[in-house]
C-alpha cells in the first residue's frame, strides 16, 4: 500500500506539502500542486479514510435511511438507493445504508456520533417523527418524499398528487365514469405515508372535478388478497370499468383475475398503473402507466445534498412532473346497455 511519504519522495516535496494538497488547508503553488497530484495518480495513492476524517472533521459518508418494511415494494426502494450510492460516489462520498425501523433514534445516532456528514431520508410520512430532529440540527439533510409541512426542509419526490390526477384524467377522457383504485397495503395508509396519501388526494380531487365516481380499496397484494379486494369492488360498484393500481404486487393478480372472469383488457376493463417502467412493460398486458422516476429521485437528492455540504444549497421542494405512457391496457369505456 502506497504511503504519503512515498508520494512526497516521488514528487520531490515534503510530506506536509502532500498533506496540505490533500486537505486544501494551505495555499500551494499551482506547479507544486500539479506535481503532487500527478504522483498521487501514478502511484495509486488513497488517503486513509480514518486519518482524513480526523484531519478534516468530515467522514465523506452520507447516511441513507431506508426502512425496509414488508408492506413496501423493495425493488423501487433499492433502485433509489443504488442511484444515491452511484451519484454519491461521483462526488467523492460513500453511503451508509440504514435499513432498520428506528425512526428518530437513527437520526440521533447519526447526528450524535459523527457517523456521516449528511443524511437522506426515505419512506417519509406526512407527520414524520424524524423531522423535528432534522430541523434541530445543523447537519444537512434531504428527504426523498414529501411531508405535510416542508418548512426548513429540502425534499425531492415525484409529484404524486399530479400523478393521481393524471390517471383519472386519462380514464375519464376514454369515457370511464366508475373507477376503482387498488392501493397499497392498509399499513401504508395507517402510517400516513406521503406518496400514498398524496396520490389518493390527487385521484379524489380530479375525480370530483370531472364527475367521476371513485372507489379506493387498499390491498395487501398477492393473488388471494387481490381476489377478495376485486370481489368487494365489483360487489359495491358492478359498473366499474377503470382501475388505477398503485401496488406493484397486485398488478399480475388483478390481470389474472380479470381474465378468469372473462373481462377483457382493455375491451371491457381498462387498467392504469403507477409503477416502475419495467413492471408496466413486462406485465401480461402492457400497462398504461406513470413511471416511478427512481434514478432521478436518487440523483437529485444527492446533488442537492452535496450543494448543501459545499455551502451552496438552500431549502427547497423539487417535484418531478409525472408522465403517463399509454399502452395496450387502456381503451374506450364499454357502451352501457339499458
Amino acid at each position: 500500500m502506497v504511503t504519503l511519504a512515498e508520494v512526497a519522495q516521488h514528487a520531490g516535496v515534503s510530506a506536509s506539502t502532500v498533506s496540505y494538497v490533500l486537505s486544501g488547508k494551505r495555499s500551494i503553488s499551482t506547479t507544486t500542486r500539479q506535481r503532487v497530484e500527478e504522483s498521487i495518480r501514478e502511484l495509486g495513492y488513497h488517503p486513509n479514510a480514518g486519518a482524513r476524517a480526523l484531519a478534516s472533521s468530515r467522514s465523506n459518508i452520507i447516511a441513507l435511511m431506508v426502512p425496509l418494511r414488508t408492506d413496501m415494494y423493495v425493488p423501487v426502494m433499492m433502485e433509489i438507493a443504488i442511484a444515491v450510492a452511484t451519484t454519491a460516489r461521483t462526488h467523492g462520498y460513500d453511503v451508509l445504508l440504514l435499513t432498520g425501523e428506528e425512526g428518530p433514534d437513527a437520526v440521533r445516532r447519526v447526528t450524535g456520533s459523527g457517523l456521516a456528514d449528511a443524511m437522506i431520508l426515505m419512506d417519509v410520512e406526512l407527520d414524520d417523527e424524524r423531522l423535528p430532529l432534522l430541523r434541530g440540527t445543523d447537519q444537512p439533510s434531504v428527504l426523498i418524499g414529501l411531508p405535510a409541512d416542508t418548512t426548513g426542509l429540502t425534499c425531492v419526490d415525484l409529484d404524486f398528487r399530479a400523478t393521481g390526477a393524471l390517471c383519472v384524467e386519462h380514464l375519464a377522457m376514454l369515457g370511464h365514469r366508475d373507477i376503482a383504485v387498488i392501493g397499497e397495503a392498509p399499513a401504508v395508509y395507517e402510517r400516513h405515508t406521503g406518496f400514498a396519501e398524496r396520490t389518493l388526494d390527487g385521484l379524489r380531487s380530479r375525480a370530483q372535478e370531472l364527475g367521476v365516481r371513485l372507489l379506493h380499496r387498499p390491498c395487501e397484494g398477492g393473488y388471494d388478497a387481490m381476489a377478495v379486494t376485486l370481489a368487494r369492488i365489483l360487489d359495491e360498484r358492478p359498473g366499474t370499468s377503470g382501475f388505477v393500481v398503485q401496488n406493484e404486487s397486485a398488478v399480475e393478480p388483478l390481470l389474472a383475475l380479470l381474465r378468469q372472469q372473462g373481462r377483457a383488457v382493455p375491451e371491457d376493463v381498462s387498467v392504469v398503473a403507477i409503477c416502475p417502467e419495467q413492471v408496466a412493460v413486462q406485465a401480461s398486458v402492457r400497462l398504461t402507466s406513470v413511471a416511478i422516476p427512481a434514478q432521478e429521485m436518487g440523483r437529485y437528492a444527492v446533488e442537492h445534498l452535496v450543494a448543501k455540504l459545499d455551502g451552496r444549497g438552500t431549502d427547497e421542494v423539487v417535484l418531478i412532473a409525472p408522465e403517463l405512457t399509454p399502452r395496450t391496457s387502456t381503451g374506450p369505456a364499454p357502451s352501457r346497455t339499458s
